[in-house]
C-alpha cells in the first residue's frame, strides 16, 4: 500500500523542448521523474519541489538622471519565498546617476548572498540651455 504518494506536472524550462515532466513524490521525496527527454528536465523538477528559485527583474528609481528609473535584477536566481522582501527594498531605493551596468544595487538581498545589480547605464542629466 502507497503512502501520501501525490503527482504533479511541470512544463521543463531547462531547454527549448519544454517537455511535459510528472513527477510522483511522497512529502519532498521523489519516488519517480517521467517524460523529461533530458536529464536537465530531471534536475529541474527536482529543484523545483525542493528549493524553488527566481531570478528577480525589477526597476529602481534614479535621480538627477536621464532617465527616471533604471531597469535591475538579481545576480542569480534567489529562494523563491524572498521575492517579495526583495521587491519590498528594491522600492524603498532611489540611485543618484550616474549608474553603470553592472554597478551593484543593492547587496547581499535578503541575506540570500546575491547581489542586485543594474542592467542599463543610466548617465546625468543633459544641463537646460
Amino acid at each position: 500500500m502507497r503512502g501520501n504518494m501525490e503527482k504533479k506536472e511541470f512544463v521543463c524550462i531547462g531547454c527549448p523542448l519544454g517537455c511535459n515532466v510528472t513527477v510522483e513524490a511522497e512529502g519532498k521525496e521523489i519516488k519517480n521523474i517521467t517524460g523529461n527527454t533530458c536529464p536537465r528536465g530531471a534536475d529541474y523538477v527536482t529543484k523545483e519541489l525542493t528549493d524553488p528559485r527566481r531570478i528577480v527583474t525589477s526597476l529602481v528609481r534614479v535621480s538627477g538622471g536621464e532617465l527616471p528609473v533604471v531597469s535591475v535584477k538579481t545576480a542569480s536566481d534567489i529562494p523563491k519565498d524572498k521575492i517579495m522582501d526583495c521587491m519590498g527594498i528594491l522600492k524603498k531605493i532611489e540611485l543618484s546617476a550616474p549608474v553603470r551596468m553592472g554597478d551593484v544595487v543593492a547587496e547581499n538581498v535578503c541575506g540570500t548572498g546575491v547581489n542586485v545589480i543594474a542592467t542599463r547605464t543610466c548617465d546625468l542629466k543633459a544641463a537646460e540651455s
